[in-house]
């Protein structure tokens, strides 16, 4: 578990193939000094990872095929930003929202406005993730906590701070760039409850839900 407020950008230094998928080595800039343990859990631009190893100031995973086709993580060249996040401790301030690390879908940058007073990034995503994507809603973009502005049919909107744009990949992002998205776990869990009843996201029937629920 997360927070999605971003703890360092990383580089990608090395991708290797194996037999179940990649290895990825990644620098741990400001975490160089973490004290991250073989099996602890590392948030790798929105993916969950397991460390494998941490050496010389650099630290090692290995992505099976599932993850790579489903994150951005296959995606991803040498040299290329990440932004890193250790897990959560229970004496950790929680700054943005509960974050998994599990990649609901991977959505694409159609619009950037890159107005120092009004810095917004529109991204694409599937049909089936936009029920859950709420105005004023939490989102995690790339492993990012982010406030959703707008909403339209088949995108979304979020207005980014100066120090989220330094301090995240969404101050590099252009348009056709490919980003994780985690949906928020609560809205995630209540539409697919919904639909377990029978009711699509955004039906106003509350006499039905009430009634479903008291069968």
């Amino acid at each position: 578990m997360f927070t999605g407020i971003v703890q360092a950008l990383g580089i990608l230094i090395a991708s290797t193939d194996t037999p179940a998928g990649k290895r990825l080595t990644v620098s741990l800039a400001e975490l160089v000094e973490a004290n991250i343990q073989p099996g602890d859990s590392v948030c790798v631009s929105g993916v969950c990872l397991t460390a494998l190893r941490k050496t010389n100031g650099n630290v090692q995973f290995d992505v099976i095929t599932e993850t790579l086709n489903r994150s951005t993580l296959g995606l991803k060249k040498t040299g290329d930003r990440v932004n890193l996040e250790l897990s959560l401790r229970a004496d950790t301030f929680v700054g943005g929202h509960f974050v998994q690390g599990h990649v609901d879908a991977v959505g694409t940058v159609v619009a950037v406005k890159n107005d120092p007073l009004d810095w917004r990034i529109t991204f694409q995503t599937t049909a089936d993730v936009m029920p859950m994507i709420v105005p004023k809603g939490s989102v995690a973009v790339d492993g990012t906590s982010m406030t959703i502005a707008e909403v339209a049919e088949n995108t979304f909107t979020l207005a980014v701070i100066p120090t989220t744009l330094e301090k995240t990949t969404l101050g590099g992002m252009n348009i056709g760039d490919r980003v994780n998205i985690e949906t928020d776990i609560l809205a995630r869990t209540i539409i697919n409850y919904l639909q377990m009843l029978g009711l699509k996201p955004g039906q106003q029937n509350l006499a039905a839900l009430v009634g479903q629920v008291a069968r």
